[in-house]
């Protein structure tokens, strides 16, 4: 079998404009970058604007596994399926980041026979929003200790400084830094830190605004720091908005690109599930619903995170509701959390799969009985899976009432999703009761609790007096409304990354709260999540070069 990198170099691009005349994008919002990637100018699209919405079907999966789920493989194969049985289909998704590409993950256009092109631009640079995103964020940061270090009229802290400079690479060394050294005229001395521009504020806001006006209103909204009285600091104070807003306004415009198999594709934003709410960009979800009759994306990691903070916080900011969820779960994956491991998966081990398969049941009840979408489960393909492990796989998923469809994309592009597409249409035809796990107007506490209870399966919170007082703070300032973002771990219900399966009888440990009041949400941290994650041992960059020719070998 080819590698990834090898399939897509060979694959035969369309001009990028063809691909938008298929989905009614005129010449006149195509803003070319090379003939087979486009920013579309979405204050162009008039025609597109009384178009009645497409269906929209998120794909989710189980809690992941180093075996490998394969969900961006399984929404573009499902897009190129839909395409294939004569829908009029697009796909949303998310924007690779550098870190995980060099690092650990590798990239996220999909993979095999299901993937999106040009693939090596869209896992590096792309179009430059990361770039964008970065020096937006970094813009701000340096404003505040300007702002500080010529006379300080707002009376910031130094010491609570909340906001942190970005950039888009694994980098362990830049979490704590201490920085403003070697004399006054260098700033003022204090410890400080760095996330990766996925996990920044600025990600968040960039891909739930629907326009540059509400782009600026929530820039102006983030608090940068506190007073020496406590009081919050927000970008508007500083007149930052503006600025920040022009180095954003190309990377605001979502990018189209194609599958192998010519399907429109929007890629654009990308913030990580496990720190913010895992989604593309309101704006190119909301373009492809008006271009579309079929629109599929994906949420980050688990249903836990990604299709959580998909429903609580983009649903709800978009006013937008799926018409049907995807679970997307592999028998190897299923035999990990069922405690098997990954030098055995390719044995047959029915007890293995049977310890494995509450994690799939538990994510189907959430999307089904908390979140009130038609599911279907999708099992992707392995040579080495058996017919007794698919059958008990479909057997336990029928006590719930779903289906069970084998995915055979990666192999054989569209041709291996054909049944899963035609049941996937099924499913959107179907009446559906869309909810949230929690309301807006219930306690900041309560909606913690209610996604603990309801979404993990777990027993309670536990809360010290420190975090108990930010929360009441946080609504004496007015942010009680405000939806939670849980930083948790991808790879537990529990805050506990080694209680795979589905573990019972925990509570979720809260160890501190922040307000991302620019985006418009509470970040509750639990367990040990960072936001500048850092390389493995032997990381992704090491494999990847480029020969005489300019082409990129080693990307995956």
């Amino acid at each position: 079998m080819k590698s990834d990198v090898e399939i897509a170099q060979e694959a035969e691009i369309m001009p990028i404009e063809e691909i938008a005349n298929k989905i009614g994008i005129e010449r006149n919002a195509i803003e070319l970058y090379g003939d087979n990637k486009a920013k579309i100018n979405t204050g162009k699209m008039e025609k597109l604007e009384s178009k009645k919405d497409g269906k929209l079907i998120l794909v989710t999966a189980i809690t992941p596994t180093p075996a490998g789920e394969g969900k961006t493989t399984t929404v573009v194969g499902l897009g190129d399926a839909l395409q294939k049985i004569g829908k009029n289909t697009a796909i949303a998704l998310r924007e690779p980041s550098l870190g995980p590409v060099f690092g650990m993950k590798g990239g996220a256009a999909g993979g095999g026979y299901a993937q999106v092109v040009p693939m090596e631009d869209i896992n590096l640079h792309f179009t430059g929003d990361f770039h964008a995103i970065g020096a937006a964020n970094n813009l701000l940061a340096a404003m505040v200790d300007n702002h500080i270090h010529h006379g300080n009229d707002l009376q910031i802290d130094p010491r609570k400084i909340a906001w942190k400079r970005a950039v888009d690479m694994n980098d362990r060394q830049l979490r704590s830094i201490v920085d403003g050294l070697n004399g006054k005229t260098n700033g003022v001395p204090r410890e400080d830190g760095f996330h990766i521009t996925v996990a920044s504020e600025i990600m968040a806001i960039f891909c739930l605004s629907n326009n540059i006006d509400e782009l600026k209103e929530k820039l102006k909204n983030i608090i940068v720091g506190y007073t020496y009285d406590d009081q919050p600091v927000s970008a508007g104070e500083l007149n930052a908005q503006g600025a920040m807003a022009v180095l954003l306004k190309d990377a605001m415009k979502p990018n189209l690109v194609q599958t192998l198999e010519h399907t429109p594709a929007f890629v654009h934003g990308g913030p990580f599930a496990n720190i913010a709410h895992g989604c593309n960009s309101v704006a190119a979800t909301k373009l492809a619903l008006k271009s579309a009759d079929y629109i599929v994306t994906e949420a980050g990691f688990g249903a836990d995170l990604g299709a959580e903070k998909f429903m609580d916080i983009k649903a709800r900011y978009a006013n937008v509701k799926p018409s049907a969820s995807v679970v997307v779960a592999t028998v190897r994956a299923l035999k990990m959390h069922g405690g098997v491991a990954k030098k055995q998966l390719n044995e047959e081990n029915l007890d293995a799969l049977e310890n494995g398969l509450p994690n799939l049941l538990k994510h189907l009840e959430n999307m089904q009985n908390v979140f009130g979408l038609p599911t279907v489960v999708a099992i992707n393909k392995f040579p080495t899976d058996t017919d007794a492990e698919l059958q008990l796989i479909e057997d336990k998923c029928k006590e719930l009432g779903v289906h069970m469809v084998l995915s055979d994309v990666w192999a054989r592009g569209s041709a291996g999703g054909e049944a899963f597409a035609k049941e996937v249409v099924k499913l959107t035809e179907r009446d559906s009761s869309f909810t949230y796990a929690y309301e807006l107007d219930d306690p900041l506490k309560l909606k913690i609790e209610k996604l603990v209870h309801r979404v993990y399966g777990g027993k309670g919170i536990v809360v010290t007096s420190a975090v108990e007082k930010e929360i009441a703070r946080f609504e004496a300032l007015g942010f009680g409304r405000l939806p939670i973002c849980m930083a948790k771990t991808q790879y537990s219900f529990s805050d506990d990354k080694t209680k795979t399966g589905r573990p019972s009888d925990f509570d979720i440990t809260i160890r501190g709260v922040s307000i991302s009041a620019g985006a418009g949400f509470i970040v509750v941290l639990t367990g040990s999540i960072m936001t500048m994650p850092g390389l493995p041992k032997r990381p992704a960059a090491e494999k990847i070069d480029i020969n005489e020719e300019g082409k990129i070998i080693g990307l995956s």
